[in-house]
């Protein structure tokens, strides 16, 4: 089978595509031919040799795919061959086939495209959890969504909405955040006009956001702590600005707030049954049109490098997906 190989840590070009041997799938694993896959900023990280997970090399990037089960291995009873499968891969799926785990795959209902499946679990299950079970978020509240225009940023927007929570979107262009306005955002804040703090008070009231969700870290985590509400909920999503902030106690004391980390990937091993219902409610809000993900740039397997691109530009309105069927 054909996959796009990491040989050693390094830039994204130096990725390469080239046939490489799977072995059979193992214990609790099913092998998936591999029909889409997600591109996400992890997928950059890994390759870079500067993500929390170091697999050895050589390896394929790509931590999320839709496709078909080929095979299952011993002990598997839920998926059979046939069977339309979406799986959180970690790495492997730039590919045409991997091997995933059981405890990370689900059913793609039939009414649901590859394409958009490959595209839908890691940002709107990360979102789901994030705002359900992290950030409690409440009819009415203020929701503040940091790169709003982002992949997680926008399944964020359209899931607050869906919850009754005014929405606040931040993106840094207006080309992008008039793509948030139309899924769903109620005022949207352009990075590039200066600090956001002021503006985020003068839309909410002076007390500033209720629950605030952070994909981006850096100077953006440091001034949400000034614009958050009582009782607000600070949720850490992740850094693609590259600094990992530290928190002035002092102001989460004097704000009441809490500062809560939402490491999605490893809650849905602890709690996967909980994990699966928040992606059947999601799936029956896609039915009904409150979910609607957008997909802004399609590659094609051997394009890899330039779909990490387009990401590390900044370019990806949503998601970008790689076509390997």
């Amino acid at each position: 089978m054909k996959a796009m190989l990491c040989k050693e840590s390094g830039p994204i070009e130096s990725l390469v595509l080239e046939d490489h041997i799977l072995p059979p799938p193992g214990t609790g694993e099913v092998r998936i031919r591999v029909r889409c896959a997600g591109v996400n900023f992890p997928d950059i990280l890994i390759t870079q040799g500067i993500y929390q997970f170091k697999p050895d090399h050589p390896f394929s990037p790509g931590s999320e795919c839709a496709g078909d089960v080929l095979e299952v291995g011993p002990g598997v009873t839920e998926f059979k061959p046939g069977d339309r499968v979406i799986a959180l891969t970690g790495h492997g799926a730039f590919a045409e086939e991997v091997n995933a785990r059981v405890i990370k795959c689900l059913h793609l209902p039939e009414d649901i495209s590859y394409e958009l499946g490959s595209a839908f679990v890691l940002t709107y299950g990360t979102s789901a959890y994030a705002l359900m079970q992290m950030g409690k978020v409440l009819q009415d509240e203020w929701l503040l969504v940091h790169g709003a225009a982002g992949g997680v940023g926008l399944s964020a927007v359209e899931i607050g909405k869906a919850m009754g929570a005014k929405v606040i979107g931040t993106g840094s262009s207006d080309e992008k955040l008039k793509m948030v306005t139309e899924h769903g955002a109620d005022h949207v804040i352009n990075y590039s006009d200066g600090p956001f703090k002021d503006k985020v008070k003068e839309i909410c009231g002076s007390a500033g956001a209720d629950v605030i969700y952070d994909p981006v870290g850096g100077d953006v985590f440091d001034e949400s702590l000034r614009c958050i509400n009582w009782d607000g909920r600070l949720l850490v999503i992740g850094f693609a600005s590259g600094r990992i902030p530290q928190a002035p106690a002092n102001l989460a004391l004097l704000k009441n707030c809490s500062i809560v980390g939402v490491f999605w990937g490893a809650w849905t091993e602890r709690n996967p049954d909980l994990h699966r219902k928040n992606m059947d409610i999601m799936f029956q809000w896609l039915r009904e049109g409150k979910l609607r993900p957008n997909i802004s740039h399609r590659f094609p397997l051997a394009e890899v490098p330039a779909a990490l691109n387009v990401l590390v530009e900044r370019k990806v309105v949503g998601k970008a997906v790689i076509i390997v069927d």
